[in-house]
C-alpha cells in the first residue's frame, strides 16, 4: 500500500499539476483501516454480538471515509451528515435488539443450552468416577491376585526339582487363585454392563436384582417394547442404587419396583414401607443417579415423608422397539 502511494506521488512530481495522489493515499489508508476494524470485530465471540461488532466496524470506517472525501472534494455543503444520521439510527436499532429482554423462545433455548451444558458436565464427571472405580477394582482385586499367582508359580518352579510335592501344592494353590482372579474380573464386568441385562433386558435384570436382596421385592413390568441399551443400563443402575438405599437406610420390610412406559417416557418407580426421610442429598447415592439420568434428559423425584413410605420415581424420555405381547409381574 505504501509503495503504491509513493509511486503515485513520484508520478505526480514528474508530471506536475494538482496533487491528485491524495486520492491514492486515501484509498490505501481506507483499505488498511477497514482490515484492522474487521479483524478486531471478528475477534468477538460468534453470535449476535459479533454481528453488532461488524456493524460498528463498518460504521467506524464509513463515517471517517465520507468526511475525508467531503474534505478532499473542497468542502462546501456537509453532505456526509445524512449518511452519519442513517448509520446512527441503524446502530441504535441494532443495539436495542441486542440488549432487549429475550423472548419466550429464546429463554427456552437458553435454558436448554444451560441444561445441556450441566448434563454434559455431570455425565463426564460420572464417567470419570466410573473409570476410577473400575481402575480401583482391577488394581485391588484381579491385579493383586494375578501378581500373587505369578509369585506362587515362580516359587513352584524353583521347587519343582528339589521338592516336587511342595511344587504340586503350590500349583494347586495357583489354580485356585486363577479361579478367584476370574471371579474378580467377572465382578468388574458385571458392574460395567451386567450380562443379565444383555441377555434378558431391563425387566429380567431388575427381577434378578430383586432376587439378590434380603427383603421381599415386588416387581411389576408393563413395557410394550425394549428401550435403547444405553437407557436400559442407566435405569438398571439407578434402580439398583435405589434398592441398595432401601436395604442400607430404610429399615423396610418390603419394597416394590414398577417399570412402565407412559407419554414417551420410560418410568421406573421404587417404593418401600421403611422409615422415610430420604433426600437427594449427599451420602444417599441418589445425586449420582440424577447425574446419570440427566445425560439422557431424565429426571428423578423423591417422595419420602418422615415415617414413610418412600417413593423414588425415575423418568427418561425414549421410544421403545420390539413390542412384547403382555405385561408381566413377579415377586422376589
Amino acid at each position: 500500500m505504501v509503495a503504491v502511494g509513493v509511486g503515485a506521488t513520484g508520478v505526480w512530481a514528474v508530471l506536475g499539476g494538482p496533487f491528485w495522489p491524495r486520492w491514492v493515499w486515501f484509498a490505501c489508508g481506507l483499505v488498511l483501516v477497514a482490515q484492522v476494524a474487521l479483524r478486531r470485530a471478528l475477534r468477538t465471540p460468534a453470535g449476535r454480538r459479533r454481528w453488532f461488532a461488524l456493524h460498528v466496524a463498518v460504521a467506524a470506517v464509513l463515517v471517517p471515509a465520507e468526511v475525508v472525501v467531503w474534505a478532499l472534494s473542497g468542502g462546501g455543503l456537509f453532505w456526509p451528515a445524512g449518511i452519519v444520521l442513517v448509520l446512527a439510527v441503524t446502530l441504535t436499532g441494532h443495539a436495542w435488539l441486542l440488549e432487549r429482554p429475550p423472548g419466550r423462545r429464546e429463554r427456552e433455548l437458553s435454558a436448554r443450552i444451560e441444561r445441556l451444558t450441566r448434563t454434559r458436565s455431570g455425565a463426564l464427571d460420572a464417567q470419570a468416577q466410573e473409570l476410577r472405580r473400575i481402575e480401583r477394582d482391577l488394581h485391588d482385586g484381579a491385579q493383586a491376585r494375578i501378581v500373587s499367582l505369578g509369585m506362587t508359580l515362580g516359587l513352584a518352579e524353583s521347587l519343582l526339582r528339589t521338592d516336587p510335592d511342595a511344587a504340586a501344592e503350590l500349583v494347586a494353590e495357583a489354580r485356585a487363585g486363577t479361579k478367584a482372579a476370574l471371579e474378580d474380573l467377572r465382578s468388574v464386568m458385571q458392574s460395567v454392563h451386567p450380562s443379565v441385562l444383555a441377555d434378558r433386558g431391563l425387566p429380567g435384570a431388575v427381577q434378578a436384582l430383586a432376587l439378590d436382596l434380603a427383603l421381599p421385592v415386588d416387581v411389576r413390568v408393563d413395557l410394550p417394547g425394549t428401550a435403547p441399551p444405553a437407557i436400559e443400563s442407566a435405569v438398571y443402575f439407578a434402580v439398583a442404587e435405589a434398592l441398595a438405599n432401601v436395604v442400607k437406610h430404610a429399615a423396610a420390610g418390603r419394597a416394590a419396583v414398577e417399570l412402565s412406559h407412559r407419554d414417551g417416557r420410560l418410568v421406573a418407580t421404587v417404593t418401600d414401607d421403611g422409615a422415610g426421610g430420604a433426600t437427594l442429598g449427599t451420602g444417599s447415592g441418589l445425586p449420582g443417579v440424577a447425574r446419570r439420568l440427566e445425560a439422557f434428559d431424565g429426571i428423578i423425584g423423591v417422595t419420602s415423608p418422615p415415617g414413610g413410605p418412600t417413593s423414588i420415581r425415575l423418568e427418561v424420555p425414549c421410544e421403545l422397539s420390539s413390542p412384547r405381547t403382555s405385561p408381566s409381574s413377579a415377586t422376589a
